[in-house]
C-alpha cells in the first residue's frame, strides 16, 4: 500500500486528561482512503476522544496523527478544511430551516452563497430532504434530524467525514434507514468515513475495517469477516431457569471455552458443533439440566468482542446514557 493511500495514520496517540484520567492510551491505525472505518466499544472506551483528537477540537497529549497528510498538531486549521464531523450532539438550530442552517455552515467555510445553495439542495436530495428543506427544523421529526446532521457535515466537500455515533437515539427502524444514507454518502462523494459506535449491528453493517476498543487502547483490527473467523469454531448458548443449573452446565468439559454473558446464560466456543452436542446432550441428562433455551451459532461480533475483552458491550451501553435522553427528547421520536 502506497503511503499516500492512507488518509489517516495514527503514531501512539494518547490523551490524558486532569486528574490522570487516560482516555486514550497510545492508539496506532492506517485508515485507507475510500474505507468506512468502525470504531466499536462501549460508552467510555476511547472513541470520542479519539475523534475529538483527529478533527483537532482537542490536543492530544502525546503521540502524533495525520490526517490527509496534515499534522493534527502543526497544520490543524487545514485539517479542519479537508474534514467533516457530525458530532453525537444535536447541532442544529430548531430556529431555523433546513437549508438556513446548511447555508451557515457554508459561510463559516467562505463558500460563495450561489454556491452554497447549489450544494444545499443537491444534498438534501441525497438523503430526501428537498421537501422539507424550506421548513424549521423544530418540525422535523427524530430521522430527518438526524438526516440534516449528516449532510450540514458535508457541505464544504470535505475528503474526510467522521460520525460520531450517528444513530444514537434512534428506534431500530429508523438507525437501518440511515445506514442506507451513510452508503449513499460513501459511493457519490468516494468518501472516507470513520464511524464510532456501540451498536454491534452497525458497524457489521456499515464498516469495512473494525477496530475494538476498549479502556483508551484498540485491542484487536480486521474486517468484520476476520474477526469473527479469527475465534474459529461454533458457539453454544444455552439459558437456565436457575443459577444452579446454568453453573452445572457450565462445568460441562475443562476443554471447552466457556463464559457467562448474562445470569442463568452460558455460552460454550467448541470446535465442531456436529461432534460436540451429542456429548452435550448426554451431559445435561445425566445431571437433569433443562435449559430453556438451546442455539447453535457461528461467532458473531458480540462474541468477538466478548472474546477480546472479556465482557458483552452491552454491559457498558448504559454507562453514560444523559445526553442520549436529552437528544432523543430534542429527536421529538
Amino acid at each position: 500500500m502506497h503511503k499516500d493511500e492512507y488518509v489517516i495514520e495514527t503514531d501512539k496517540l494518547a490523551k490524558t486528561y486532569p486528574g490522570g484520567i487516560k482516555a486514550v492510551k497510545g492508539i496506532d491505525m492506517k485508515i485507507q482512503r475510500g474505507q468506512i472505518y468502525g470504531f466499536l466499544g462501549p460508552n467510555g472506551a476511547g472513541k470520542t476522544t479519539t475523534i475529538k483528537m483527529l478533527s483537532t477540537s482537542i490536543k492530544p497529549t502525546s503521540g502524533t496523527a495525520r490526517v490527509m497528510g496534515y499534522d493534527i498538531s502543526k497544520d490543524s486549521m487545514k485539517v479542519r478544511k479537508v474534514i467533516g464531523v457530525v458530532p453525537q450532539d444535536l447541532t442544529t438550530d430548531e430556529d431555523l430551516k433546513g437549508i438556513e442552517n446548511m447555508e451557515l455552515v457554508g459561510r463559516f467555510y467562505d463558500i460563495p452563497p450561489r454556491e452554497s445553495r447549489k450544494k444545499a439542495e443537491e444534498l438534501l436530495d441525497l438523503v430526501d430532504l428537498t421537501e422539507f428543506g424550506n421548513k424549521y427544523v423544530s418540525t422535523y421529526s427524530g430521522g430527518m434530524r438526524k438526516r440534516l446532521e449528516l449532510i450540514v457535515g458535508l457541505i464544504h466537500n470535505p475528503k474526510v467525514l467522521f460520525l460520531d455515533e450517528p444513530t444514537l437515539g434512534l428506534d431500530v427502524q429508523t438507525r437501518t434507514k440511515m445506514w442506507e444514507y451513510i452508503r449513499k454518502v460513501k459511493e457519490e462523494f468516494g468518501m472516507t468515513i470513520v464511524l464510532t459506535s456501540h451498536y454491534l449491528e452497525e458497524v457489521d453493517e456499515l464498516a469495512d475495517i473494525i477496530s475494538i476498543i476498549d479502556h483508551g487502547q484498540i485491542v484487536v483490527t480486521g474486517t468484520p469477516e476476520e474477526l469473527k473467523n479469527s475465534l474459529q469454531g461454533d458457539i453454544i448458548e444455552a439459558t437456565f431457569s436457575d443459577s444452579m443449573q446454568s453453573k452445572k452446565f457450565g462445568e460441562y468439559s475443562k476443554s471447552v471455552d466457556v463464559t457467562y454473558p448474562k445470569e442463568n446464560v452460558v455460552r460454550m466456543k467448541v470446535k465442531d458443533s456436529d461432534m460436540e452436542v451429542p456429548h452435550i446432550m448426554k451431559y445435561m441428562s445425566d445431571n437433569n439440566l433443562s435449559p430453556i433455551r438451546f442455539s447453535i451459532s457461528k461467532p458473531s461480533l458480540d462474541q468477538v468482542f466478548l472474546d477480546y475483552t472479556g465482557r458483552e458491550i452491552r454491559e457498558e451501553e448504559a454507562g453514560d446514557t444523559r445526553k442520549a435522553q436529552m437528544n432523543m427528547r430534542r429527536l421529538r421520536k
